[in-house]
């Protein structure tokens, strides 16, 4: 089996794995810490703006333009944002009806299969995004000064870092996170 990296494993378990596996469940890690802290951040400012336009329509008669795309902006963001993190915790849709049927080694091999063309499904979305957005790129908000675009590159940050917790649970198995 595979040998569990994180804090949660045994010192001896995490102390075995080599320099490469404890640097990148450090990059991952980091990229973690990242996302959740840009993925409150969307929240927010999506919390806010909805606020400020509620209050600012029913109360003031008045509203902010550029709010709604903002919000949605954000919002955005934030569903694409935390899509990496239910590949980590294995939070996904799936049917296992059939492969609980298996043995453990042979449902460890068709889970890893599985992970592995989910990767490349990944890579390939994120790739048609980049195509989008660089398409994109010279289109602006109506009432921003930003470019379509902003859309699209949630898609790409979001693809490319849910791939990178992919490779690791094909690399290192699905009990990778062990209980964290």
């Amino acid at each position: 089996m595979s040998e569990r990296v994180l804090e949660g494993a045994p010192a001896a378990e995490a102390s075995a794995a080599s320099p490469l596996v404890r640097r990148y469940v450090q990059m991952l890690k980091a990229a973690d810490g990242l996302s959740y802290g840009l993925i409150a951040l969307a929240m927010t400012l999506m919390t806010g703006l909805v606020t400020a336009q509620v209050v600012l329509r029913y109360f003031f008669g008045d509203s902010l333009d550029w709010a709604d795309e903002m919000s949605r902006l954000a919002f955005v963001w934030s569903i694409f944002l935390a899509l990496p993190h239910g590949v980590r915790k294995g939070i996904h849709v799936g049917i296992d009806i059939l492969i609980n049927r298996f043995g453990s080694a042979v449902r460890e091999s068709l889970m890893r299969l599985m992970l592995a063309l989910s990767g490349g499904l990944m890579l390939l979305v994120m790739w048609q995004g980049v195509l989008v957005a660089r398409e994109a790129w010279g289109e602006m908000m109506p009432t921003v000064e930003l470019s379509v675009s902003a859309f699209y590159i949630a898609v790409i940050v979001s693809m490319a870092h849910a791939f990178l917790h992919l490779a690791f649970l094909v690399w290192q198995g699905t009990d990778a996170w062990g209980e964290e």
